[in-house]
């Protein structure tokens, strides 16, 4: 998937993935991290989620990454924010207090970027990846995230053949074979939400479940 295709969907406002709401999987499930108040969060493939703000206004410092400078300042805007702009290494650094966007690549992150994110939350970046470069995603974050970092992930799963993604399916063995490795994995909700998805219900899909994962520091649990 070529990075054109999320350049075009945001420039022609095809973007039913944004949510208008703070995900309630992140408001239930974020607290009991215990990830420490005034650490850094990274948000991959952020978007221009409400769910950054949110972060933010619980004391965190935020780290959102994405492709799309219509979505960034999308977000600034709506926000109510004027950011600090300016060029670090391969990204476009958009900057308010307690809160960075970079416009860019996410494999473009190094270690150095990262090494003070204490969490990481992924609601949009692994589903928005076909099944490839889900496991260059998972082994990137694998390799440049502290070990001592946590976080919450949330997914999709349905019928693939049915539907075509994104955003894509990725069942519960794919999440286990991406990240088991570097993270304990806790499954802390698992629901079928089909009567909430008209575009699914008008495939035919028959069910649609999207769970949340807690990511653990290995030896947690």
């Amino acid at each position: 998937m070529q990075p054109e295709f999320w350049y075009s969907r945001w420039q022609n406002n095809q973007i039913g993935f944004h949510q208008r709401a703070v995900n309630p999987y992140l408001q239930r499930f974020w607290p009991g991290l215990e990830v420490p108040v005034g650490a850094r969060v990274l948000v991959p493939l952020c978007g221009k989620s409400l769910d950054l703000a949110w972060l933010a206004a619980q004391g965190y410092g935020v780290l959102g990454v994405e492709l799309s400078q219509t979505a960034i300042e999308g977000f600034f805007e709506e926000q109510g924010l004027t950011p600090v702009i300016e060029q670090q290494g391969a990204f476009k650094r958009y900057r308010t207090h307690g809160l960075e966007l970079w416009c860019g690549d996410v494999f473009a992150l190094s270690p150095v970027d990262v090494a003070d994110c204490v969490g990481v939350y992924d609601r949009a970046a692994l589903i928005a990846l076909p099944p490839e470069m889900r496991q260059r995603y998972a082994a990137h974050l694998a390799a440049i995230l502290p070990r001592h970092c946590r976080g919450l992930l949330v997914t999709l799963d349905y019928d693939q053949a049915v539907v075509a993604g994104p955003p894509f399916a990725v069942a519960q063995d794919e999440v286990q074979a991406l990240l088991a490795r570097r993270w304990q994995l806790d499954l802390a909700d698992d629901q079928d939400i089909l009567g909430q998805s008209p575009k699914f219900q008008q495939a035919s899909a028959q069910w649609l479940r999207e769970r949340a994962y807690r990511l653990l520091p290995l030896g947690t649990l």
